[in-house]
């Protein structure tokens, strides 16, 4: 099993990028229909679900667009959509690099010189904000790679470049703006090509935090202002890259996870193996997995021995063999970037032979439908473990959370997740004229139909509503967890 899904993380096939005659979108959608038509896992469930003519509909609505794009940027836009009829997640369709048409201008040119500014000196402003009494959105902000003052306009508030890391923007250039009254908050946030982003949701958190959606968040830098402890603590668990673990107080520890994708499993295991004489003296565990990005199984592996105590089962999933599904195993055992072991590679050749004498079926590479993991020792510590998950945790997040539930130490708290497990091990192929690359799945699992969890996620066991924000989940955790016997 553990092998298995080591291998079985998202791949990519590595072909040379050459220069080619450019495809119009209608040869680029026949291209990309056949392909997933023919090789996707989730295709022929997804029109057994939806029905013939709801897809030879969306197919002529699609089409009539595809004939009237003039840009591939447009086209591959329009190409994504189509792919969603199938589920939300598990696709992809995206522009090479040297391809991309986004309409930015060209340092120096008339568009960026005719970019909406907003005049305002700098060293005027700090006065201004120096002689408030309360700041509230007004301030200067750094995000990223700007740094970006925010005053008051009117019923508007604008939001003006002051210095920024890109040539294209320049000081006073309009980076965003928005309105927030008492029913409703909307903001505009122009990102770096200059297209827009609108959306509701303006947050001042504390008195240093501005969050613009889920999307966009910024940090007070001027004037100084005292930070708030559990504003300070959600911003970092929101803007951390790595893994990390902290006390929050004798009897419990918060383990954050931003993602499970492999390039972070190092880093996950060196941090468990570090601490985990603490971990096993300590009565309580948060994990916090929130906006996660999905990844590799092999990632939470070394995670499940805390929560472990009793057999966890796990249910496979089987492979559409196909001759382009199978050069998978292929890439595997002659491209050294996927750093396969001799033993590995075996069990890729081995999978190869299954595959091909099988053709057009889905194949069951384990052979077993349920796979079950024993492990030696239940440990008498952590007593209770919490998870916080969020609508934005999928793939191998949700992966994860159906192994740990199994525990009974394990209690999931916060909302649904976002729901797309189903049909996962993504495979991207270029296109024939080299212009983008198109993403599909490889598998499907086992538990279909009887147990979905595509569109429909995994539930916590503790639903945190809107009375409760979200920056206070931690603490609301720790307390139900200091309550348990």
């Amino acid at each position: 099993m553990k092998k298995l899904i080591l291998l079985a993380a998202v791949c990519i096939l590595n072909t040379t990028l050459l220069k080619s005659q450019e495809c119009d979108c209608l040869q680029n959608f026949d291209w990309v229909k056949k392909t997933f038509e023919e090789n996707d896992a989730g295709f022929a469930f997804a029109l057994q679900q939806k029905g013939e003519q709801a897809y030879a509909d969306h197919n002529k609505r699609i089409e009539e667009r595809v004939q009237k794009a003039t840009t591939l940027a447009e086209c591959t836009q329009i190409l994504y959509e189509w792919l969603t009829f199938f589920r939300s997640g598990h696709i992809s369709i995206w522009l090479h690099e040297q391809n991309q048409q986004s309409g930015m201008p060209a340092s120096g040119s008339e568009s960026t010189s005719d970019w909406e500014t907003f005049d305002v000196d700098i060293q005027d402003f700090k006065t201004y904000l120096s002689g408030l009494e309360e700041y509230g959105f007004e301030g200067i902000w750094e995000m990223s790679s700007y740094t970006v003052g925010v005053k008051r306009f009117g019923e508007e508030y604008i939001g003006f470049i002051v210095e920024s890391a890109h040539e294209i923007w320049k000081q006073g250039h309009v980076k965003l703006r928005f309105t927030v009254d008492d029913n409703r908050s909307r903001f505009v946030f122009y990102l770096y090509d200059r297209s827009a982003v609108e959306r509701e949701g303006v947050q001042l958190l504390g008195n240093n935090h501005l969050l613009l959606g889920n999307a966009f968040r910024l940090n007070r830098v001027y004037p100084a202002v005292d930070a708030e402890r559990d504003f300070t603590a959600w911003f970092r668990l929101l803007e951390s890259r790595e893994p990390y673990l902290e006390r929050l107080d004798a009897s419990t520890l918060y383990l954050r996870i931003p993602s499970f994708q492999m390039e972070f499993k190092q880093a996950i295991d060196n941090l468990l193996e570090v601490n985990r004489e603490e971990i096993l003296r300590t009565q309580n565990l948060i994990i916090d997995i929130r906006n996660g990005t999905g990844g590799s199984d092999a990632s939470y592996y070394e995670i499940l021995p805390f929560l472990y105590t009793n057999p966890i089962r796990n249910v496979g999933v089987e492979f559409l063999s196909t001759p382009l599904n199978n050069q998978r195993m292929l890439d595997f055992i002659h491209n050294d970037e996927y750093g396969l072991t001799e033993e590995q590679k075996q069990w890729a050749r081995e999978s190869f032979e299954k595959l091909e004498k099988r053709p057009g079926e889905f194949v069951n590479l384990n052979e077993e439908v349920t796979s079950i993991t024993r492990l030696d020792t239940v440990f008498s510590f952590p007593q209770n473990v919490g998870i916080i998950i969020n609508e934005r945790n999928g793939s191998t997040d949700e992966q994860f959370l159906l192994a740990a539930r199994q525990s009974r130490k394990v209690k999931l708290f916060g909302r649904t997740t976002y729901g797309v497990l189903d049909i996962s091990n993504m495979y991207f192929v270029e296109s024939p004229c080299k212009e983008f690359e198109l993403g599909y799945a490889l598998s499907r699992s086992l538990r279909i139909p009887g147990y979905t969890i595509d569109e429909r996620g995994v539930q916590p066991d503790f639903y945190l509503d809107k009375s409760i924000p979200e920056y206070d989940w931690v603490n609301f955790v720790k307390e139900v967890l200091n309550q348990q016997d």
